[in-house]
């Protein structure tokens, strides 16, 4: 299979719309890549005119003007090589940039299933590492190439008018070259795509460290880590070597039908000159012409490794980029709603993966009540709530936010009627006010000073010497289990003034984060086995009666302790 297969190649189709963005300065790069090549092929011809020139005769004036005039043409072929570079290159950060941002968008817009089935680590490799391959490719990889292709075509054109036989004993070893760039380009590809995977894999293995360092700690696994770690690392690196012996193959054999060629010129080009055949001008330019082939021929092997490394991270890219959005507006969607609170769920059945996880649901949740959903872990009682704000789709017709139909509300307007609290909190590497803020763009200083105060932690901010302004990280404690009874009840007595007339569903696994909902209902395995009030699910002597008593156990045992 050639390396330049069109079918190999179509994976870059994508970047066709970011190429055509840009086709006034892509154009004006290539005319560049044709005038510095213009220039620099000019100059051995005037080296040539000069060499039999001053055989005849030596003048002062003759040597000033050839002087000026190699001088003039390198100033020409330097200026027009600086506008090429600074036009492709230039292009090829502009794309850069918007593929950045194309796929952060995207992956901002991803379901959560889509982050549970793929790693972290890998994905940022793929928005990192693939991408900068990837601007390789458009910038240097394109540059590169169209200047290998222009010089090589001048300067055989200009070989040839010298003499075609000389030039085609030079050109012998092109089929090797050919060859070894199929031969050599396919392996490349194949240890980049395996090099960049097992980046990616070690990556997304630093970032699943890093992120549970608290868990590794307390189980005494630093070692364990740091093992697993150096195993990973010294595959990576061995694969890296294998594909450094490929390439260490590669470009000496470039080298080597160079030097050839160049034996080859020397030994029947000198013997023409001698025979008067050619001039020696004639000779001296021949032989210029073909070092300037020296480098694109070299370079063409580090081309090949530049343009299969982008093609394969391409691929990678394009497996984020052809992932359809799960959640997402129809064309049946109401163009304005406003929610008012109702939430009502009928007979809902609901897997994911293929795995059951909610069956028969029916509940109705009136405007401005609480109810409160409790159950063993694994029960489905977060499942449930992530299919309010959309977090996953629910069947068709089978929840209804004011008696529509969720799949008919517009997703915004929808998840901005809804105030999310996560099981897991997280905190951006941003202010506290910032994150306390995060999602009201006009809440106001008083507003999150409030907000503060009503999870009592006004007090604690307080202490801090920059307040509001302290930059803060990552927090991976349960919301609420991790404060005492007391504060849980002062917490929860502020929330209440705050959910007033709003509705509101909690979770929980504590009975006296939950005693005071309208309504209680109990989940197990999926499927809801009791609900009421708190004083009717005690006296049901269920599950919940049955939670209820062992926390008051666990009470009286941490208080008599």
């Amino acid at each position: 299979m050639a390396v330049f297969d069109s079918r190999k190649w179509s994976v870059l189709s994508r970047l066709k719309v970011h190429l055509l963005r840009y086709r006034g300065r892509i154009a004006a790069g290539f005319i560049c890549v044709l005038l510095t090549n213009l220039f620099l092929l000019a100059a051995p011809r005037v080296t040539g005119y000069a060499v039999d020139s001053l055989k005849e005769s030596i003048t002062r004036d003759k040597l000033a003007y050839y002087a000026l005039a190699v001088i003039g043409l390198a100033l020409c072929e330097g200026l027009f090589r600086f506008s090429m570079r600074r036009l492709i290159i230039g292009v090829s950060r502009d794309i850069e940039y918007e593929l950045r941002n194309d796929l952060f968008q995207l992956l901002e817009r991803l379901s959560p299933s889509f982050y549970q089935t793929n790693k972290t680590g890998d994905l940022m490799s793929r928005a990192t590492n693939d991408l900068s391959n990837v601007r390789m490719l458009l910038g240097p990889g394109i540059m590169y190439t169209a200047n290998t292709i222009v010089v090589t075509v001048l300067a055989v054109v200009l070989m040839l008018r010298i003499d075609w036989r000389l030039t085609l004993l030079a050109l012998l070893p092109l089929p090797v070259v050919s060859a070894s760039v199929r031969h050599f380009g396919k392996k490349i590809h194949d240890l980049t795509e395996q090099s960049q995977a097992m980046l990616a894999d070690l990556s997304a293995r630093v970032q699943e460290s890093m992120a549970g360092i608290r868990v590794v700690k307390a189980f005494v696994q630093e070692e364990y880590e740091i093992r697993d770690f150096d195993r990973m690392n010294q595959s990576l690196v061995a694969k890296n070597r294998e594909l450094i012996r490929v390439q260490s193959v590669f470009y000496p054999t470039m080298e080597l039908m160079i030097g050839i060629a160049v034996v080859v010129v020397i030994w029947f080009g000198g013997r023409q000159v001698i025979q008067g055949a050619i001039s020696l001008g004639d000779f001296v330019a021949f032989t210029v012409y073909l070092a300037r082939l020296t480098w694109p021929m070299i370079a063409l092997g580090w081309v090949v490794n530049l343009l299969e490394r982008g093609r394969a991270s391409m691929e990678r890219l394009n497996y984020i980029f052809d992932t359809v959005t799960e959640v997402r507006d129809d064309s049946h969607v109401l163009p304005e709603f406003e929610v008012e609170g109702s939430i009502e769920f009928r007979n809902l059945n609901f897997a994911y993966n293929g795995t059951p996880t909610l069956a028969n649901i029916s509940l109705a949740i009136p405007k401005g009540k609480t109810v409160a959903i409790v159950g063993a872990t694994g029960s489905g009682k977060s499942t449930l709530v992530e299919l309010i704000p959309r977090l996953y789709n629910a069947p068709p017709n089978s929840l209804f936010i004011d008696g529509v139909a969720i799949e008919q509300i517009p997703l915004d307007a929808l998840r901005r009627a809804i105030g999310f609290i996560p099981q897991d909190t997280f905190l951006f590497g941003e202010t506290i006010r910032e994150n306390i803020a995060f999602g009201v763009e006009s809440a106001k200083d008083m507003d999150v000073q409030r907000a503060a105060e009503i999870s009592h932690i006004d007090e604690d901010v307080q202490a801090f010497p920059n307040k509001y302004q302290t930059v803060v990280g990552l927090i991976l404690d349960d919301a609420l289990s991790s404060v005492d009874t007391y504060t849980e009840e002062q917490i929860l007595h502020e929330l209440k003034q705050v959910m007033r007339n709003r509705t509101s569903i909690l979770i929980s696994h504590r009975v006296s984060t939950v005693k005071e909902a309208d309504e209680i209902v109990v989940l197990d395995k999926g499927e809801i086995v009791e609900r009421g009030t708190h004083a009717e699910l005690l006296a049901g002597d269920g599950y919940y009666a049955e939670l209820h008593r062992r926390q008051l156990l666990e009470e009286e045992l941490e208080v008599s302790d």
